[in-house]
């Protein structure tokens, strides 16, 4: 069995009477992508804040490679090599595509924000912030600014960004929304090969994209999984059908 890098024991978050996260357990592994699927509202957000800092457990822990960081905030979890994109874009429209990366570099590094002007002037930095951009293939966007960014392109931005922090694994918010079909198999495409950089935790709406990419997808409803397995025995699963997928299955 693969290296797991990121995991979940048991984790639960009640909102008074409303129980978002029941006892949920799930792992990432080396080199693969493992998709959270299930309705809206069946707990999703709420799963992916808990494990990257943004949302405290009631109970359960989390583990990035085999550490405990429940208790760590969003920032120290991105730093020890969490990397995350996020359903709406986090991105500094005004500031140029360059700029962002460097603000994503300069963060991994832990530096204040008021070394900022130094930042702009350390090769080191820029060589990271570079080599982030290469990889997404944008580095000849380097010094537009990211309002004039292409939706697709703008996804490729954030996974610049969470390069920068030499990441151990990403967890990505619905990186499909809001693209057409060409931009979808574009963007498929990319995270197929970035999975050998980084293992992909992924929630996703887009079931072509999930059906393409997931080496094991898991359900959620109600705050609960349901289901994990590949993608024939999700396609294959009675409860599943029934839950979530349908006709889509």
């Amino acid at each position: 069995m693969a290296e797991v890098v990121l995991e979940t024991r048991g984790i639960s978050k009640a909102f008074g009477a409303l129980k978002a996260s029941q006892d949920i357990s799930l792992d990432l592994r080396k080199g693969e992508i493992h998709a959270i699927i299930g309705p809206n509202g069946a707990g999703k957000s709420t799963l992916i804040a808990q494990i990257c800092g943004t949302l405290q457990p009631d109970a359960g822990a989390v583990l990035l490679e085999g550490q405990d960081v429940t208790g760590w905030p969003a920032r120290a979890r991105a730093t020890a090599g969490l990397g995350r994109t996020f359903q709406i874009s986090q991105l500094a429209m005004e500031d140029s595509v360059r700029e962002n990366v460097l603000l994503g570099a300069l963060g991994a590094r832990g530096t204040p924000w008021s070394f900022w002007k130094s930042a702009k002037a350390d090769a080191a930095l820029t060589e990271r912030a570079e080599a982030a951009l290469e990889r997404v293939k944008l580095m000849e966007q380097a010094d537009v600014k990211t309002a004039e960014l292409s939706h697709g392109q703008r996804r490729q931005l954030e996974v610049a960004v969470a390069l920068t922090l030499q990441p151990k694994a990403f967890v990505m918010d619905e990186p499909m929304a809001g693209m057409g079909a060409g931009g979808s198999k574009r963007l498929t495409g990319f995270l197929d090969e970035l999975r050998a950089e980084a293992p992909i935790l992924l929630v996703e709406h887009d079931m072509d994209a999930v059906f393409a990419l997931a080496d094991r997808i898991s359900v959620l409803v109600y705050g609960q999984i349901i289901a994990t397995g590949t993608v024939d025995e999700i396609r294959g699963d009675p409860q599943v059908q029934a839950a979530y997928l349908g006709e889509e299955a």
